[in-house]
């Protein structure tokens, strides 16, 4: 009897259920949809299933990192505007013993000077970011590579 599938967490902050019309000259023209799917994909040929989630509310955010901590749930998250500021969800994060991964599909360091920090990358285990909708696939191969070390 094969054991169930590692699922990964996949969080998605604020404004990224408008991918695809939102500034897609930054983001791309992807959905959220496709881009999880693409996902989802990528989870599915090594082995791994994915939980994948959206919230423009913060606690919303906080609560899902809480659970995949007692869960022991590796975590993918895209934590959007968050990732400048928000110190609780950078606590939470801190705070989670499995692999984690910040992902953006933009590349936030070329952009606008207030988005050269991430509170969020000194606490997860990798960051990739600039390879827009690829940015989450290569995640996903980021979080099965350091389930396997």
């Amino acid at each position: 009897m094969n054991p169930a599938p590692v699922t990964i967490l996949v969080l998605n902050g604020p404004n990224l259920n408008r991918l695809g019309t939102r500034e897609p000259h930054i983001y791309g023209t992807d959905t959220l949809t496709d881009v999880l799917n693409a996902c989802a994909q990528t989870a599915e040929s090594l082995g791994l299933s994915l939980d994948a989630r959206q919230s423009d509310d913060e606690a919303t955010l906080i609560s899902w990192v809480h659970e995949a901590t007692d869960a022991r749930m590796p975590i993918i998250i895209n934590p959007a505007a968050f990732t400048h500021y928000s110190y609780a969800l950078r606590d939470a994060l801190a705070a989670h013993p499995g692999p984690s991964v910040e992902v953006h599909l933009s590349n936030p360091a070329a952009r606008e000077d207030f988005r050269a920090t991430s509170v969020i990358s000194p606490v997860v285990s990798a960051t990739i970011a600039g390879l827009k909708a690829d940015s989450y696939s290569l995640a996903v191969r980021a979080v099965a590579s350091l389930l396997a070390q």
